[in-house]
């Protein structure tokens, strides 16, 4: 995102918790300032000066906060900031169809943001993500690669993926729309996979075969409701509730085509799941072939080793 802007010549500025694990983005060319979404006071002096807010921040399943403290309580922090700052625009990625689960905790933070952002007076757009394919890299990609498990859980919900960089393009782009202000559109893929043909097609581009372990649906509860019992497992538990949108059937995804039209964007020129995953196997596949032609090179450069023999003097003693 941070990049996407910088190259469109916007100057830009990133709040960021660690500025060592940000390096990159400093030599980008963003500015970077301390802060917190934990600690509201860290955000007015962050924001002093900014004209638009492009909010990309979300709980990660390896942090220790819970998916309140930062989509929400952070997320309203940031919000009330950004109107005191005089922010002239703010962008808000939400989640699609987050209005059809209310017991799921992650869509129902998602929808109760939509409609603080809407009444917060900020002129805002709200961009509604499907999936990366970023992520499938890690969930499909990497174990089939190394022939371990990949999990697929109930019947697997057709989503419409996206490339994060195709993402970025709307979200760069309605800066400078009008037509986006004070709106609401779905940002997806160019069509919607299940968990199956992912498999398949991750095998047909690597030449492996996959290793599929299946999780029934009423497991996954099972599981969700045990965490339930313990407050140090609520995190858990809100984060497989999610799980349960994933793997309740119901496809994730919408039509574009107004959509490119608002934005003055091509369709042609967003990423394919296919054409994503072949080039990912593309480098892979070669990196391998490199390493293992390498391996075996070494291997014909070793020397052979001379065997032992005794001296004809130790010999005769």
């Amino acid at each position: 995102m941070a990049r996407r802007a910088i190259d469109e010549g916007y100057k830009v500025r990133c709040l960021v918790r660690s500025s060592k694990k940000a390096a990159f983005l400093k030599e980008w060319g963003a500015e970077l300032v301390p802060g917190n979404l934990r600690y509201p006071d860290t955000l007015a002096e962050a924001l002093v000066g900014v004209t638009q807010v492009i909010d990309a921040s979300t709980s990660r399943p390896t942090d220790s906060l819970s998916i309140k403290q930062v989509d929400w309580d952070g997320k309203v922090a940031l919000i009330q900031a950004a109107k005191a700052a005089g922010v002239e625009r703010f962008i808000f990625f939400s989640i699609l169809d987050a209005d059809k689960y209310p017991e799921v905790p992650l869509m129902e933070i998602k929808r109760c943001t939509e409609l603080f952002l809407a009444e917060s007076g900020l002129n805002y757009t709200i961009l509604r993500l499907a999936g990366f394919m970023q992520g499938l890299i890690g969930q499909y990609g990497i174990p089939i690669l190394e022939s371990q498990p990949v999990w697929v859980t109930g019947n697997s919900s057709p989503i419409a993926y996206m490339d994060t960089q195709d993402i970025a393009k709307f979200a760069i782009r309605a800066l400078s729309v009008p037509e986006t202000q004070n709106q609401a559109f779905p940002v997806v893929g160019t069509r919607a996979w299940s968990a199956e043909e992912i498999i398949n097609l991750c095998e047909r581009l690597s030449g492996k075969d996959a290793r599929v372990t299946r999780m029934p649906i009423t497991l996954l509860r099972a599981v969700r409701g045990l965490m339930r019992f313990f407050q140090w497992g609520w995190n858990v538990a809100d984060r497989l509730a999610f799980t349960e949108v994933l793997a309740s059937g119901k496809e994730l995804n919408a039509s574009m085509d107004d959509v490119y039209k608002v934005f003055g964007l091509d369709p042609q020129q967003t990423t394919t799941l296919e054409s994503y995953l072949q080039e990912y196997f593309s480098r892979i596949m070669k990196k391998l072939k490199e390493l293992d032609y390498q391996k075996n090179k070494n291997k014909k450069q070793k020397p052979k080793k001379t065997p032992f023999k005794e001296s004809s003097k130790a010999n005769s003693q």
